[in-house]
């Protein structure tokens, strides 16, 4: 059994699931959206979902986390909960890219471009295409504007939009030549019931390589690329900087 979450955009996702050899059985899926913080709701609704089940912190086999691209605030206290509950339990933990997850939900068949919110006018960008349960990424994830979002869509015509930054960017993207029909109603968030599903849970994992798990950030934040501020000791923003 395990509880997976995502808290890469403003849209809590939490998911307790159970494996059955390939099978995965769910047994809750929670969604809190917004006004609701998530700093301040993360640590009561994991404990509820778990009490409405009768399971334990320490009786999970492990904690799943989206790893983002997105919200840094949302990835950072995901993210720190996850490794905080972990490291209590005695816990393994696990991530895959949210934007992945937006992916699976897709349909299967043509190159999925996965949308979310990085900033005003930047959005990142994330090419996969569904197969069956699983997902393969076309290409690394990146940090782009609209228009350059636009130019990609127009050099591949089969591929088809979708993810949490379409709400926002749709009637952007419609202005900028991309046709309704390819822009895609569903999924506004990244599902923790998808994650469960595309998480690779290791056979074992040390303190050191449960606290090296990071967010895949693409993109420094807006107090790291600020000039006016000096860098803070310790290694470029762009060393976190995942390529894959």
């Amino acid at each position: 059994m395990f509880l997976t979450l995502d808290t890469s955009t403003l849209t809590l996702s939490l998911a307790l699931v159970e494996r059955q050899g390939e099978a995965l059985r769910v047994l809750e899926h929670v969604v809190v959206a917004p006004p609701r913080k998530q700093s301040e709701a993360l640590p009561g609704v994991v404990g509820e979902l778990l009490a409405r089940h009768g399971v334990t912190l320490a009786s999970l086999e492990g904690l799943g986390i989206g790893l983002g691209p997105g919200s840094f605030t949302g990835l950072r206290i995901g993210l720190s909960c996850v490794k905080g509950l972990a490291y209590a339990a005695g816990l393994k933990v696990a991530g895959a890219s949210s934007l992945a997850a937006v992916a699976l939900e897709g349909p299967e068949g043509p190159p999925l471009y996965t949308l979310a919110v990085a900033r005003k006018d930047d959005l990142y960008l994330g090419p996969y295409r569904r197969v069956g349960t699983r997902v393969e990424a076309l290409g690394p994830e990146e940090a782009m504007s609209p228009e350059a979002v636009a130019e990609r869509l127009a050099a591949v015509p089969e591929a088809l939009v979708l993810g949490p930054a379409l709400p926002e960017y749709r009637a952007a993207l419609e202005r900028l030549g991309v046709a309704p029909v390819r822009l895609l109603d569903a999924p506004a968030f990244p599902s923790a019931v998808a994650l469960a599903q595309l998480i690779q849970w290791p056979e074992a994992q040390s303190l050191e390589q449960l606290f090296a798990l990071e967010p895949h950030y693409v993109r420094a934040s807006e107090p790291e690329r600020n000039p006016k501020f000096p860098p803070l000791p310790g290694p470029a923003p762009t060393a976190r900087l995942k390529e894959d």
